[in-house]
């Protein structure tokens, strides 16, 4: 009888802990979908400026949560909330606070009012740039607002378990804190809609060929924004569209689940087993879940009632997943709908409360600003009685606005200095007042735009190539394939991949035998897929490896650009310094033959990458001073080597893995008085020979190698220069008003060289065109000697 009590409380308790979890999943749905609401509510009296929020998937994500673990990732997008609460990696209180994009990093702990609402991420890196233990964490990689823009990402993050699990090198206690035998499984989340993206077809179809733990969750609410199903899907529905990618026995590809937004019971169960499965076999997945909502529309621009039919709209109503999780809790007894109605009312409460509190802290310092303003513009007489009243008029206009913003104490104070200025008045208190607030702000939202800690790529020094007596002349890839692989040997961390990089060590030989030599899984082959490649790199730098992903000719970088512009290049900024991605992406162009492989679009580049670092070298000694640069920092860095330099000689330096290049510092690489010729990369060759042309004419030329366009100059070398020869020149390959026209606005306008011009300055860039791929294409298409040597002498007798 003993033993049979036992069972029986053994089943009691058990049921007890099922039925406490099944109420807190409801609970956190319940809470969520209070915050939507009122968080709409704040948009709508404009308190908030713009909302979006993930009401109508609150069931399927507290569902998802309970196998959510230490370790793995998410990369989702901005109907995520319920999973970030569930899983503990938010809270309700920093909902709102993001709500109000309150600036302070101790309340919006995701971005510091740097991004929307509902778009989340959580740290990687410490204060020092040290990497966290994120084996022992749960982890989100930060989001972005382009549709399909975590995919390419969540490849790579899947893919680091790869790594971490088949790659020898990785197989350390040393990396126990970044993984536990690659067991983390990639979250990704993406809207139904957004399936039709090419991002998620190229993704797919890498992690079905790369065999990766990825588990992808498609939110399928019928519409995409005001668009159905029907128009934007083949067969109107994304898991029929990829059934041709279901893995079965002896093929890659993945299996595909079809689920129902609304039924808890049957998510739990599917991915108790499946997600098991994924962590095991790293065999990815594809999760349609359909039949969700999406009870409040789109965003709160707008109103779903204007698209959707009334029959819909019952529908909606009928299969919200909040109702249907009662239904189910009280039809099975697991709770009574009088408990089920307080835990709603106490949600609201608990909702009610967290926006309040963040509401005060938001908008408490902002209230403090305004009167300090006040205060000061109030003790202000200046004895002129139209003064006086302008200012009187300023200060009551500051102290009735009942929610200011900082930049209204700004706009106060800036037109009381502009009443003096009218007058004659000085106030130098004022006015430094002004300054001090405008600078104080603009640090807030201007920081940590790169890396501005210890790893920050701009604290490492300068280390000059070293030679032995006897250095030997080899062609420029010898010198990069003996760096690669002396790196190899010496960091356990880095690995490199790309088109035609592994079996055949790339078309240029950089790595050329050094797959046979450290292994399949240090140096590998990739599809013709860039954007995966991007997103493979991106993941694995955000899990603490050190990748260098390979994008074959400069001109199929716009494959990649995407994920580089808006997910890298804002990273370290739109987080406000929490998450690093120290991805290096390697390249070569500038000048080669035709119009697809002898490209140099670096305007286009280096306005897309702020926020990334953009080397320019002129040789091979160069870039590996500047690899080894970005590999002892946190920054993310590209790297673009000239494409007719790999069989030019260069001398084998005796300390290749200590060369550093100084990022942003030119070097003057000829010395001249007459005329400063400022450039880059493999046009360089071409300058030096006309400077000595020129120098057989009478006209001694300084040629300026700036090396990096992203930093740029930031100890005015070229100035200095300009400050001797008083003329100047600015050469490239890339099109007119590219970079050149940076250049250009950067020492002449930024830097004040335009004190110290006695002619007019020049640009002398290539033509708007492609290059031509005929034998004199090339002469024709961008600068040449005869071009540089005409232009400086017009210039010379001006």
């Amino acid at each position: 009888m003993q033993d049979l009590k036992t069972e029986l409380d053994k089943d009691m308790l058990s049921f007890e802990e099922f039925r406490s979890s099944v109420l807190k999943d409801y609970r956190t749905a319940i809470v969520s979908r209070e915050a939507s609401l009122l968080g709409r509510r704040e948009v709508l009296t404009g308190k908030a400026k713009f909302g979006i929020f993930g009401d109508g998937k609150e069931v399927v994500q507290v569902a998802l949560s309970r196998y959510f673990q230490n370790g793995d990732f998410r990369s989702g997008y901005y109907r995520d909330q319920t999973f970030m609460f569930a899983t503990g990696m938010s809270t309700i209180e920093s909902f709102f606070s993001q709500l109000y994009a309150d600036t302070n990093p101790a309340h919006d702990t995701v971005s510091s009012g740097r991004n929307m609402v509902c778009h989340y991420g959580t740290p990687n890196i410490n204060e020092n740039g040290e990497w966290l233990p994120l084996a022992d964490m749960k982890n989100t990689s930060a989001d972005i607002a382009p549709t399909g823009g975590q995919m390419p990402r969540a490849l790579g993050l899947a893919f680091a378990s790869k790594q971490f699990r088949n790659n020898p090198a990785l197989q350390h206690e040393k990396f126990a804190s970044l993984s536990r035998n690659g067991n983390e499984v990639c979250f990704a989340t993406i809207g139904d809609a957004a399936t039709s993206e090419g991002h998620f077809w190229e993704v797919m179809n890498a992690a079905a060929v790369l065999q990766v733990p990825l588990a992808v969750f498609v939110w399928d609410d019928g519409y995409g924004i005001s668009v159905p199903t029907r128009k934007q899907t083949t067969k109107g529905s994304i898991s029929e569209a990829l059934s041709g990618f279901q893995k079965e026995a002896g093929t890659n590809g993945m299996d595909i689940y079809t689920l129902r937004g609304w039924d808890y019971q049957e998510m739990c169960e599917v991915f108790e087993h499946a997600i098991q499965k994924i962590r095991d076999t790293h065999t990815p997945a594809l999760f349609h879940v359909k039949e969700i909502t999406q009870p409040q529309g789109h965003s709160t621009s707008g109103s779903h009632e204007r698209y959707k039919t009334q029959q819909r709209l019952q529908w909606e109503r009928e299969h919200d997943c909040l109702r249907k999780m009662k239904e189910w809790i009280i039809d099975n007894g697991i709770s009574d709908e009088e408990t089920l109605n307080n835990i709603q009312a106490e949600a609201k409460e608990t909702v009610k409360t967290a926006r309040k509190k963040a509401w005060h802290k938001y908008q408490e310092p902002l209230r403090q600003q305004a009167e300090e303003a006040v205060k000061l513009l109030s003790h202000i007489q200046t004895g002129n009685s139209k003064a006086d009243e302008t200012i009187t008029e300023i200060k009551n206009f500051l102290q009735s606005n009942k929610s200011p913003l900082i930049k209204d104490s700004l706009i106060a104070v800036s037109k009381t200095l502009s009443v003096h200025q009218k007058y004659g008045i000085v106030n130098k208190e004022l006015a430094h007042y002004y300054e001090s607030l405008k600078q104080k702000w603009h640090n807030v939202y201007d920081r940590n735009l790169m890396d501005e800690g210890p790893k920050s790529a701009m604290l490492v020094k300068e280390n000059t190539p070293a030679y032995s007596n006897d250095a030997k002349s080899v062609n420029g890839f010898e010198v990069l394939n003996k760096y690669f692989d002396l790196l190899f040997k010496t960091n356990e961390r880095v690995v490199a991949f790309g088109e035609d990089v592994g079996h055949i060590g790339d078309v240029n030989q950089g790595f050329a035998g050094l797959q046979q030599k450290h292994g399949e899984m240090r140096v590998f082959d990739t599809g013709i897929r860039e954007l995966s490649i991007i997103g493979k790199g991106i993941g694995l730098a955000l899990r603490g490896l050190r990748p260098i992903a390979e994008i074959q000719y400069l001109d199929y970088l716009l494959y990649g650009l995407e994920p580089l512009s808006d997910d890298v290049a804002t990273l370290h900024y739109r987080t406000d310094g929490r998450q690093s991605c120290p991805v290096i992406v390697r390249t070569r162009g500038h000048r080669l033959e035709g119009m697809f492989h002898s490209g140099s679009p670096m305007g286009m580049v280096i306005n897309s990458l702020r926020g990334m670092h953009v080397c320019v070298p002129r040789d091979m000694t160069q870039a590996i001073g500047m690899y080894n640069t970005l590999l002892k920092s946190n920054d993310p860095g590209l790297v673009i080597e000239c494409l007719n330099g790999y069989r030019l000689k260069e001398k084998m330096p005796e300390n290749l893995l200590d060369i550093t290049i100084a990022l942003g510092v030119p070097e003057v690489i000829r010395e001249g008085t007459d005329i400063t010729i400022v450039s880059y990369g493999s046009i360089l060759r071409i300058i030096e020979k006309a400077a000595n042309r020129l120098e057989y004419l009478g006209y001694s030329c300084e040629v300026i190698d700036v090396r990096t366009l992203l930093p740029f100059d930031i100890n005015h070398t070229i100035v200095e220069s300009l400050k001797k020869t008083s003329r100047i020149l600015f050469v490239d390959e890339d099109v007119p008003g590219g970079a050149a026209a940076y250049m250009f606005n950067k020492v002449i306008e930024e830097q004040e060289g335009y004190k110290y011009l006695d002619v007019k300055p020049g640009t002398l860039t290539a033509k708007a065109h492609r290059p031509a791929y005929a034998s004199d294409g090339d002469y024709f298409s961008k600068p040449n000697i005869e071009d540089v040597v005409e232009m400086v002498s017009s210039m010379m007798k001006e």
